[in-house]
């Protein structure tokens, strides 16, 4: 999945429908919130970027990205209106691994995008996969399934089934939940964790049913990983 954040309205639409002609799934966003969003819910496989955005610049999300433990090797293509060499160094220096100035043609901009795609595939280490029955979660492409369908899960939800999965057949205390998924020790904030567990459980659908509660301690995904 590619995404695209540009508050051109005519510009996005016209770089989807390109990409999506050239069989490349992609999104676009308007507002760099929207897109924060998207990226708690599923990380993309590559990022096109504009720098002048409102709400904040293309710069200072490309730095977000690059701190980041889980987006800090997405490639990100940088494309704006500037076409300074300071503007093009500036974006470069700050981990940038493309650079393509407006106006672009489409056709430079598609073979840019699946160059950088096939390195990015070339490079990228053995996918980790944790498995239980009918659960499969895939961290490094943010990919959750339940019974072979995709499941869309926030963030916390993501890391709190790659838990579970890891440890299936085995209890997680809900202080434990509370330090690896949410950071912080335990305070007596047990209800976050009930109430995630609760909402992963409806997405999952029938396979939720696999999580089960043990009263006064935790939480078991029933079964053995695989």
């Amino acid at each position: 999945m590619v995404y695209l954040i540009e508050d051109d309205d005519n510009i996005r639409e016209l770089v989807i429908y390109t990409l999506s002609q050239a069989g490349v799934e992609a999104r676009g966003f308007a507002l760099p919130s929207a897109f924060w969003r998207a990226v708690e819910e599923r990380r993309p496989a590559l990022v096109l970027l504009d720098i002048m955005l409102p709400e904040e610049d293309g710069l200072a999300i490309l730095k977000k990205l690059r701190a980041g433990a889980d987006t800090a090797h997405i490639p990100v293509m940088m494309l704006t209106a500037r076409d300074s060499e300071y503007d093009k160094v500036v974006g470069l220096d700050l981990g940038a691994d493309d650079y393509l100035a407006k106006p672009f043609g489409m056709m430079e901009l598609s073979a840019r995008v699946r160059a950088l795609l096939r390195r990015a595939e070339a490079r990228a280490p053995e996918e980790t996969c944790y498995r239980s029955g009918p659960i499969a979660v895939w961290p490094e492409r943010h990919i959750a399934e339940a019974d072979g369908r995709e499941v869309a899960l926030t963030r916390k939800e993501f890391d709190l089934l790659c838990l579970l999965l890891r440890s299936a057949g085995r209890v997680v205390t809900r202080e434990r939940l509370l330090q690896e998924v949410w950071g912080y020790s335990f305070q007596g904030e047990s209800r976050t964790v009930d109430v995630h567990v609760r909402t992963l459980r409806q997405k999952l659908g029938a396979a939720g049913e696999r999580i089960e509660t043990v009263r006064g301690v935790g939480y078991r995904l029933r079964g053995q990983a695989e």
